[in-house]
């Protein structure tokens, strides 16, 4: 019933109780039912003066509308500008999480608002797969915050999640002059109305040894990097600072660098803004239907290697049916790689003995004529485990 708790630190007047305040980015307004100051319990007083670290009750119910940074004033008699320093909070990589159990829905929007309460910079909204049910898209600070996350929801509130492969955000600029920053690749509209997509990029440092050099120069390469410079930090240490794309840092490059580096390699890293580039949308298709969950936008000088990649991992998951599956990698219209799966095979024939061969001919014809149907009709479900597969390159 006290709502929000604001912790806060006075650098200009005088705050009391029972006082009308305002929040100045979010423009919420409110009564401070209570001000005091840490003990380190909360302690009530009278009021909160100049120079004072404390807290403030604010009453309201959304931890939204208290954000980090924000500047509270007095609603009769507010400031003329904001405190320096404050920044929205602009997620950066985005998945989806679903419960393994698909009953545990509500478990999970009741541990993702908890986890809220307490962490502002967590953004999520409903969504639904047709493999995996409902769940959450997630956007999340970094790769670092999204591990945090999966992390505190096991151990918190044990649930066992499925994770869609990471995404970053892009910026959208549409023919009719219209832009938006986009988290979800299946909302990308027909590409005739695109004009630009671009792509956040960040400034990378990363600490090896000097005879990791080579390695780790190639591996930037390799993500479509450039390559910045070098400082040498003593005899045997050396930083390398580049340019890279984040899309390529928030998979697998941290553990790629580990590889390159023999567990000596360091990487810290920055946004830097973003940069037009010739991105496109790869789809994956599963016996003639889009898995909206497995879209992904990519470099299109990767499109084919990175489509490829998804495919043979998910011939190797998915279980065999009754008729031949045929998995696909597109872009638009355009196939760009394929793998198949090998229908189940079953004797027809076993139980025939003797007699003419036209039998066993009949029952070869009948089974083939059968698959021809399945593979009409049926459909293929892709197991959980796929989702969490197609994570890394």
């Amino acid at each position: 019933y006290r709502g929000v708790v604001a912790s806060v630190r006075i650098v200009d007047g005088s705050l009391e109780g029972r006082k009308q305040i305002r929040l100045m980015a979010s423009n919420k307004k409110s009564e401070a039912s209570e001000v005091g100051t840490f003990t380190p319990e909360l302690k009530a007083s009278k009021e909160l003066a100049a120079g004072k670290i404390g807290y403030v009750v604010t009453g309201l119910k959304d931890i939204n509308d208290v954000r980090v940074g924000d500047t509270i004033t007095l609603d009769g008699d507010p400031a003329t500008e904001t405190l320096p320093g404050y920044a929205d909070v602009q997620p950066m990589v985005f998945a989806g999480l679903y419960a393994e159990n698909g009953a545990e829905f509500e478990k999970l929007r009741d541990a993702l608002g908890k986890l809220a309460l307490n962490d502002a910079s967590l953004i999520y909204e409903p969504t639904s797969s047709a493999s995996l049910g409902m769940g959450f898209r997630c956007g999340f600070l970094g790769l670092l915050h999204l591990d945090i996350v999966r992390e505190r929801l096991k151990r918190e509130h044990n649930l066992e999640l499925v994770i869609t492969s990471p995404t970053v955000s892009y910026e959208l600029e549409q023919t009719d002059g219209k832009s938006e920053r986009l988290a979800d690749p299946s909302a990308l509209p027909d590409p005739t109305r695109i004009k630009e997509i671009r792509e956040p990029w960040a400034a990378v440092e990363i600490v090896c040894r000097n005879q990791d050099i080579g390695p780790v120069q190639q591996l930037i390469s390799e993500r479509r990097g450039v390559f910045t410079g070098t400082k040498h930090l003593g005899t045997d240490r050396v930083m390398i600072t580049a340019e890279v794309p984040l899309a390529a840092l928030v998979v697998d490059f941290y553990d790629a660098l580990k590889g390159a580096t023999s567990g000596y390699g360091s990487l810290s890293y920055k946004l830097i803004g973003f940069r037009a580039g010739d991105l496109v949308k790869l789809d994956i298709l599963v016996a003639g239907d889009q898995v909206e969950s497995l879209s992904m936008i990519v470099h299109r000088s990767e499109s084919v290697s990175r489509g490829q990649a998804v495919l043979s991992k998910l011939k190797d998951i998915i279980p065999k049916e009754q008729f031949k599956i045929a998995l696909q990698a597109a872009i638009g219209g355009k196939i760009v790689g394929r793998e198949d799966i090998s229908a189940m095979g079953k004797n027809v024939t076993a139980g025939l003995y003797g007699g003419d061969v036209t039998r066993k001919r009949k029952q070869l014809e009948k089974q083939k004529k059968g698959k021809a149907k399945l593979k009409s009709q049926g459909r293929v479900k892709i197991p959980p485990e796929a989702f969490t597969a197609v994570l890394g390159r």
